[in-house]
């Protein structure tokens, strides 16, 4: 794969990157930036979940004029959430340059957002509805916009924000930039390209395929207050060298790891808001194995070189096939074969439907093992512990002691106590999981809900819930747009 470095970019923007813990491009990033950057039009038609996000974020702010009062770039997305992970994205690949950004969408006083729009930002992520009920008002100028994207264009059609886009693009001027991406090419959206877009270079991204055979699959229904329970229990009897463990969101990942903790696992957590010092430090320690398991958000683990993961737990099933693809390709890498294992609440179930679909791979029913299962195999992991310890007959200077114990005591008695030693038995220290909301019901065989590369209010890598409608898109007459409103998402 493609390094960011190889990519002609600026090295405030690669410092930006690494502290992001992107160090490699991925298929729609090696493409798109170097056209972008050429100042191309790009047609991106990939799933979300590639890295879409900062394939348009790199040369946006590449691009910016820091000096440059005016709005140089706009991006609009269909729903207040993916404007808020898409704004948090980009002010991360731009930290370095300080270039400022805003978001506005629907359900926020518009009040607040004309005042924080008289503080010049340089870059605007705002759904369609909220865009144009700013442009209509005079309180957003765009004349200055020189980049211009369209983000999920898909998903703006499906909830009726066609018009809102075509007017948005009467506008922005005509001599500018435009990159759009979708999942999807229908007919309304390749006419959009047609008739703003000047010759866009095409880049397709295939959705990616379960290609990795020797990954054993498992899912585990469980009410969410079980699932930590669970996990130790799991852990204890599969006995993982090296886990990941994927969390929805940094609040999850923080508790889960300290949790861990309280119960004897050597666990560290890594998310967006990590200082890169710290960041380096976990990854450091987790590939010289002075911790057990990794405690991780979808974006914190993207891109990173991880080698030797025996087990992936995915205690909150992921939103889109493509994360969870993405996630337990962490293991059986190089030959090996490799363990994952996803937890799924009983109204999360079309979920895992969807990933089978995915995949082409039925996941395996795992029974939770019971208090005394877990303890049988901590058990087992001492005793082989100790015929290591044997077998390497490194014990010169522990023979004196041993004797000494065997005149007082039975070989027996004094075998049990070290095996006891050794043993990770059950732990009951009261830990705090706060329970998150089960993903939004999806019913049938709607496929949506794709979520980014990018990080949410809550953190994470995938969007926690479902999306809310921008509540700023009546159209002005009063009525709620035309198209398909019954997606969950």
């Amino acid at each position: 794969m493609t390094k960011f470095s190889e990519l002609n970019i600026s090295d405030s923007t690669q410092l930006s990157l690494e502290r992001m813990g992107f160090e490699e491009a991925t298929p729609i990033q090696e493409e798109t930036i170097p056209l972008a950057q050429e100042g191309r039009d790009v047609i991106g038609q990939a799933q979300t979940g590639t890295g879409k996000t900062t394939a348009f974020g790199v040369p946006i702010i590449e691009k910016i004029d820091t000096q440059n009062p005016d709005i140089q770039a706009l991006i609009i997305a269909p729903t207040r959430e993916l404007a808020i992970q898409v704004s948090e994205e980009i002010y991360r690949i731009g930290y370095g340059k300080r270039a400022r950004i805003l978001s506005v969408y629907g359900g926020q006083e518009i009040g607040r957002q004309i005042r924080a729009l008289r503080s010049r930002p340089q870059i605007v992520v705002g759904t369609p509805g909220r865009i144009l009920d700013h442009i209509n008002r005079g309180t957003m100028k765009l004349q200055g916009v020189q980049t211009l994207v369209l983000d999920e264009a898909d998903e703006m059609l499906n909830m009726g924000f066609i018009e809102d886009i075509n007017s948005i693009l009467e506008n922005v001027p005509s001599e500018r930039q435009t990159l759009l991406f979708s999942a999807t090419m229908p007919g309304p959206i390749r006419r959009i390209a047609d008739n703003y877009m000047k010759d866009p270079a095409e880049v397709r991204i295939k959705a990616k395929e379960m290609t990795v055979e020797n990954i054993d699959q498992y899912f585990v229904k469980s009410q969410e207050r079980e699932k930590f329970d669970i996990l130790t229990r799991l852990l204890n009897v599969q006995r993982p060298e090296l886990a990941i463990i994927f969390g929805r969101t940094k609040r999850r990942v923080d508790e889960v790891a300290q949790a861990l903790n309280l119960r004897g696992y050597l666990a560290e957590g890594i998310h967006g808001d990590l200082t890169q010092a710290k960041r380096l430090s976990v990854l450091r320690q987790f590939k010289e194995n002075k911790i057990d398991v990794l405690v991780a958000t979808d974006v914190a683990a993207r891109g990173l070189d991880i080698s030797g993961v025996t087990h992936v737990y995915n205690f909150d099933i992921p939103q889109d096939p493509e994360s969870y693809v993405h996630r337990i390709g962490r293991t059986g890498r190089a030959g090996k074969s490799g363990v994952a294992v996803t937890f799924v609440t009983p109204r999360e179930m079309s979920y895992l439907r969807i990933v089978e679909e995915t995949t082409k791979k039925k996941m395996t029913p795992l029974r939770p093992p019971s208090e005394d299962e877990a303890l049988a195999g901590q058990q087992k992991l001492a005793v082989a512990q100790l015929k290591e310890l044997v077998e390497k007959n490194e014990l010169n200077d522990y023979r004196v002691l041993a004797e000494d114990m065997l005149q007082s005591n039975e070989a027996v008695d004094l075998v049990a106590a070290a095996i006891k030693s050794l043993t990770r038995e059950p732990d009951d220290t009261p830990v705090k999981i706060t329970e998150e909301k089960p993903l939004p019901y999806r019913g049938g065989n709607n496929r949506g809900g794709r979520s980014g590369n990018y990080k949410g209010r809550s953190g994470g890598g995938s969007r926690s819930g479902g999306y809310n409608r921008d509540s700023s898109s009546r159209r002005r007459d009063g009525r709620r747009p035309s198209g398909n409103r019954s997606r969950n998402r």
